[in-house]
């Protein structure tokens, strides 16, 4: 037998004609507080691992959580049920100190309504409850991921589109709820798979597997705050572009979400050279915007505040894709699971 402070190899033992044993360390049972006959769970998961517990769930149960909302505003409650959704509990009651009008109800039940899975089954004065009816047998995480960058990168097109005086910014903004609502899904089952072992199994997905789907989730996320910070600039345009710049921008543009694009496929669909085409993009979006950028100040265009503003929001979106990339490339080098 070796061991260290944190490891022990054991030999299984064999007893009667279908039950095999494993001792453990008496250091380790009185650690945990376990004693002669105490329950212990034991899972045995898809990839391969057995792992022994001394507690069902880390952390507590995730089947219902009471959440007292102080600021019992319609913004307060919404903020709440969104993030006690993403933490993963399956019911969620949220209680004012003294009472809901309605206006805050309806605020509740238009976010269930959006949450995945989600309805209001109770709205009373001074509680609210929200159930979650969906199986994660039934979510596709990876397809989840799939429709949130193409959503996003949607809104990039036509946000900075609308840069240049080629589409309308308010049709954009309608989809910025979608990118919400698949972001919190992904978060939400990555966070219950962190104290539910059983989660992981039901997604039909590798503990690692989820993670690179939630850090790539959490960038398309700020690829949406970028559009909006596009969006902004396009709104408040009293300013033109000329045609020679506007091709320049929308060139530069389309290559950032190309990094995007091509670096989100590579986590997706695994080893190849998705991702370091990517990183080689990045670096030629981040040169073109450069060179933009000084010939609009070298011209003295009037045009260069504003759009050196929207470049920089180019270059953060391609930023993004190369730390996704980055994701793709640090999975390919990990052993088969």
């Amino acid at each position: 037998m070796s061991s260290d402070q944190t490891t022990q190899t054991r030999k299984l033992q064999k007893v009667g004609g279908s039950t095999y044993t494993v001792s453990i360390p008496k250091r380790w049972a009185c650690e945990q507080g376990l004693e002669t006959g105490d329950d212990i769970h034991l899972y045995a998961h898809d990839d391969g691992s057995l792992v022994v517990r001394s507690s069902r769930h880390d952390g507590g149960s995730l089947a219902s959580v009471q959440v007292e909302v102080a600021e019992a505003t319609t913004d307060g409650v919404t903020e709440a049920l969104k993030a006690t959704y993403a933490s993963g509990f399956e019911e969620i009651e949220l209680v004012a100190d003294e009472t809901f009008d309605a206006d805050q109800r309806r605020a509740a039940n238009s976010l269930a309504r959006t949450l995945v899975g989600t309805e209001v089954v109770a709205a009373d004065r001074d509680r609210i409850t929200v159930r979650n009816l969906l199986d994660p047998a039934n979510v596709s995480v990876q397809q989840s991921l799939i429709q949130l960058q193409f959503v996003t990168c949607s809104m990039h097109r036509a946000a900075t589109a609308a840069v240049t005086g080629q589409g309308s910014p308010s049709q954009v903004r309608d989809r910025a709820e979608e990118v919400d609502r698949l972001c919190v899904l992904i978060t939400r089952h990555f966070v219950r798979s962190l104290s539910d072992f059983s989660e992981v199994d039901q997604l039909g997905v590798s503990r690692a597997r989820l993670f690179e789907y939630y850090a790539t989730a959490r960038q398309l996320g700020r690829v949406a705050d970028d559009v909006a910070a596009v969006l902004d600039l396009a709104e408040d345009r009293d300013w033109t572009v000329t045609d020679e710049v506007a091709v320049e921008f929308d060139r530069v543009a389309a290559a950032a979400r190309q990094v995007v694009e091509d670096a989100t496929d590579a986590v997706v669909s695994g080893p190849g050279t998705a991702s370091t085409d990517a990183l080689d993009l990045y670096d030629e979006v981040v040169a073109d915007v450069e060179a933009i950028e000084r010939t609009l100040f070298e011209r003295d265009a009037p045009e260069a505040y504003h759009l050196t503003r929207a470049l920089d929001r180019v270059v953060r979106t391609a930023e993004c894709g190369a730390a996704i990339a980055g994701i793709a490339v640090r999975s390919s080098l990990r052993s088969p699971e």
